[in-house]
């Protein structure tokens, strides 16, 4: 470097002595006069003395300025201190969280799923069940209170999977809608095993890239369906069962979820829903509004004033069972209390989101009840929601529900018998 520099500086001179001009260094690159320190900070300008060609400041003016820049930092270190005791806080009770779920887990995985049907209904392990359930045991435990009455294999589900997949097949090789209806498939069929079951896998938790196309589930998702499709063509493949089948899917092996999700589509309600029965699902929204007016009668008035029926936004909820309204983790401990409770506990769930929202649903009008229970806000947390699900009372005049229910189902076929022709001859 040295030897660079004198013959940079043997050039120069010899080019001077030749031409007699002079090289001038080029301009330094101008600086802010009279300020010996450059700011670190904007907030540290008001501490600067004025430029000299200014006015300088008075006594009480930089007083002032400094008392202003002291507040400042005062301020903003009294959010950083706040935010670290939050911080603090928020990894204290997830520290404290993940050791009751790994204490949680050894229970269950040492105690009660061995020896599950002596165990599942004592009051300790339902209390630890309202709890949620340890993610490492979730599909067990599922899978488990499902039951399987149906006495699905994993030979009869690769049947049913080989199935459809034939049928995928002869129907991307068939151009007529002739050719399909001889073949014994009808166009509806088709149009429930392909097309609605692709759209509907693009919009299943769609902020998921798994369950997207080229995701690792998209394919089985595809498959579990088209599977029962063919297992319950009485059913077919409604709106609604993609979510239902992928929450299966994250917990379970795949022809698992198939059982669960068959046994589970089985039972009346979800029957109900998925077949469109009307008579059952009024019978539903019926015993609803019974348990709706007993618990939270303000906001059920507020609801009848605007002529606002349970069907508006109760339908989305059950068809998903809040897997698509609710946080996907929030949705789990839900699932988790409703595969031990059963039916009544989804519509306990949804008087517990009305009983957490009553305050704001009070002040709205029926557009936008409808529009806030259809897309529900997103930083609803588990603690909230089950504190107001524990607050739901599901007793009427010493009636629980499974009682209103078979009261009202009761008091329906009367109705039917009184309206009878045949009674009437």
């Amino acid at each position: 470097r040295d030897n660079h520099w004198v013959t940079l500086k043997s050039i120069k001179d010899e080019y001077e002595a030749r031409t007699g001009r002079t090289c001038k260094p080029p301009p330094q690159a101008t600086r802010r006069k009279n300020f010996e320190f450059e700011p670190l900070s904007t907030t540290a300008l008001i501490l600067e003395d004025r430029p000299s060609n200014l006015p300088a400041k008075s006594i009480e003016e930089a007083l002032r300025h400094r008392q202003e820049y002291d507040e400042m930092v005062a301020e903003a270190k009294k959010r950083e201190i706040k935010e670290a005791h939050k911080r603090k806080r928020i990894m204290k009770e997830r520290f404290k969280q993940e050791e009751n779920i790994a204490s949680a887990m050894v229970i269950w995985i040492n105690e009660i799923l061995p020896n599950w049907e002596g165990m599942r209904t004592t009051r300790r392990v339902r209390e630890l069940w309202w709890q949620g359930l340890p993610p490492s045991v979730r599909g067990k435990v599922w899978s488990l209170a499902i039951g399987n009455e149906l006495n699905i294999t994993h030979e009869l589900y690769e049947i049913f999977l080989s199935r459809a997949k034939e049928r995928w097949k002869s129907f991307s090789e068939t151009n007529s809608e002739n050719d399909i209806e001889d073949a014994g498939v009808s166009v509806a069929d088709r149009e429930a095993s392909l097309e609605l079951i692709k759209l509907d896998i693009s919009r299943t938790f769609p902020s998921f890239y798994i369950f997207q196309k080229g995701g690792p589930y998209h394919d089985l998702l595809h498959s579990v369906l088209g599977a029962y499709t063919c297992y319950r063509p009485d059913v077919g493949y409604v709106q609604g069962m993609s979510f239902i089948a992928a929450v299966l899917i994250l917990n379970l092996e795949e022809a698992d979820a198939f059982i669960a999700f068959a046994n589970l589509l089985n039972k009346p309600c979800q029957l109900a829903f998925f077949r469109v029965d009307h008579s059952m699902m009024l019978k539903y929204f019926a015993a609803f509004e019974v348990f709706f007016e007993e618990n939270l009668p303000r906001l059920f008035l507020h609801f009848k004033s605007y002529s606002l029926t349970p069907d508006i936004y109760l339908i989305d909820w059950i068809f998903t069972l809040y897997s698509k309204s609710l946080p996907l983790d929030l949705a789990c401990r839900v699932w988790d209390v409703f595969c031990r409770d059963g039916e009544e506990f989804l519509f306990r769930t949804g008087l517990g989101i009305l009983r957490l929202y009553e305050d704001i649903l009070l002040q709205l009008d029926f557009i936008h009840i409808a529009q806030f229970l259809t897309k529900l806000p997103e930083d609803i947390t588990s603690e909230k929601l089950f504190s107001c699900i524990a607050a739901v009372q599901m007793q009427n005049s010493n009636k629980k529900w499974a009682q209103v229910f078979a009261s009202l189902m009761k008091d329906n076929k009367e109705g039917d018998k009184n309206h009878s022709p045949a009674l009437k001859s």
